[in-house]
């Protein structure tokens, strides 16, 4: 007769295995930031290296030229790319049970409680603490560089180790209620204001067809921008989405909610305008929330069964992603 050790670890292994699309589905629902990267198909899952490189742009190409007949080409180099690398970041959430709760839950009925009891516990503390590290400044020790580093409230800092005061390229587009882009006057975000707050940071963030795709908002701002449009509503429709958040549209961009204690744990009186085909999660292959074999401490009467994650939230194009703040 199979140990109740054994039986749980199969159990949980089986479960990983066989369900790793929906439990990183059920991840992705806590989280509107990380379900959009996930349904927009902006997670990159790599192979390898030491670390994460992402080619941009950072010039034009300095061979353009009108010319006519003979004129000599310029066909001079140009350096036009360089990489932004982003460190790897590793998370691991572990699926544990002492030998008394296996002995005591050792009847088949018992055991397959306690193991989707123990997963379903380990998915939403990996989700909890998943969402509150996308916006993270990434100060905390081994911390991922969230949207508070990459979209900086001052528009610089090093991300993906260039320092945009150097390369102001690399700088985010900023615009301040105390300070507006636009000039004039501080402008105190409510119902009737906040629309002329987002419109010219869209506008900055507009380039030809790229051009915001997701606005993610703190509650407070959320609930000014739908009073603000008490009378020509536009929701998605969340199954066509297939995320499971209600939003609603700004130009072409889904807006969503994702604050206050239940949130994804963006800070308040704040408002992300992504673009998201520069802005995305790579993962590594091998550590994609995969479940490794179970360790057995020497000490302890328990068993213990790893999911590991490794990856980065990774940018091409800083300055085509913008926050709004007071």
């Amino acid at each position: 007769m199979a140990s109740p050790n054994s039986t749980f670890t199969e159990l949980v292994s089986t479960t990983f295995r066989n369900h790793r699309k929906e439990l990183a589905d059920n991840v992705s629902k806590n989280n509107a930031l990380y379900n959009a990267l996930t349904k927009g198909g902006r997670i990159d899952i790599l192979d390898g290296g030491i670390s994460i490189a992402v080619p941009l742009e950072y010039a034009n190409n300095a061979t353009y030229q009108r010319y006519s007949g003979y004129d000599v080409l310029n066909i001079q180099a140009s350096d036009v790319i360089s990489a932004a690398e982003f460190q790897w970041k590793q998370v691991a959430v572990n699926v544990v049970a002492s030998g008394l709760e296996l002995r005591n839950n050792s009847g088949k009925s018992q055991i397959i409680k306690l193991a989707k009891a123990r997963i379903k516990n380990a998915m939403h503390s990996f989700a909890n603490g998943m969402s509150a590290d996308l916006y993270s400044d990434g100060t905390a020790t081994n911390q991922i560089g969230g949207l508070q580093a990459i979209v900086a409230d001052a528009g610089t800092g090093t991300v993906g180790g260039i320092d945009s005061s150097s390369f102001t390229f690399w700088q985010n587009q900023v615009q301040s209620a105390a300070a507006p882009i636009q000039g004039g006057a501080s402008i105190t975000p409510s119902a009737t204001t906040i629309e002329s707050l987002m419109l010219p940071l869209y506008i900055s963030l507009t380039r030809g067809s790229d051009q915001p795709d997701l606005i993610v908002m703190s509650n407070d701002y959320f609930t000014f921008y739908e009073q603000s449009q008490t009378s020509i509503k536009r929701y998605t429709d969340a199954e066509k989405a297939d995320g499971g958040f209600i939003s609603m549209k700004y130009k072409g961009a889904n807006v969503v909610f994702d604050g206050g204690s239940l949130g994804g744990g963006i800070p308040n009186s704040h408002a992300y305008f992504l673009n998201t085909d520069y802005l995305g999660l790579s993962v590594h292959r091998d550590a994609n929330m995969t479940e490794i074999p179970e360790l057995r401490a020497v000490n302890q009467d328990a068993v213990v069964i790893p999911v590991l994650w490794q990856g980065n939230l990774v940018c091409s194009n800083r300055s085509l992603q913008g926050v709004m703040k007071a």
